[in-house]
């Protein structure tokens, strides 16, 4: 789920662009048809984002590992 602060900002941007007048009314409606669209969406933090990119670079290496150590036995296996 995307922050609110994240909808907040977007609004207070789309403030700029909106009659003066708009009312409180049509500002929440708004909100939640942002939160909508995000939560459909699926996005995900930056920090989701980091821990899924630090999880990636472990188990590559971790791969990368066990396929040089697969290469030795073979090696070994051919002798």
């Amino acid at each position: 789920m995307v922050d609110k602060k994240i909808i907040d900002q977007v609004l207070t941007s789309l403030r700029e662009w909106l009659p003066q007048n708009i009312g409180r009314g049509t500002e929440k409606n708004l909100h939640a048809a942002m939160q909508g669209v995000f939560d459909r969406l699926k996005l995900v933090t930056r920090e989701e984002l980091e821990v899924q990119e630090q999880v990636l670079q472990r188990t590559r290496a971790r791969l990368q590992e066990l396929e040089k150590r697969i290469a030795e036995l073979e090696q070994k296996l051919k002798k």
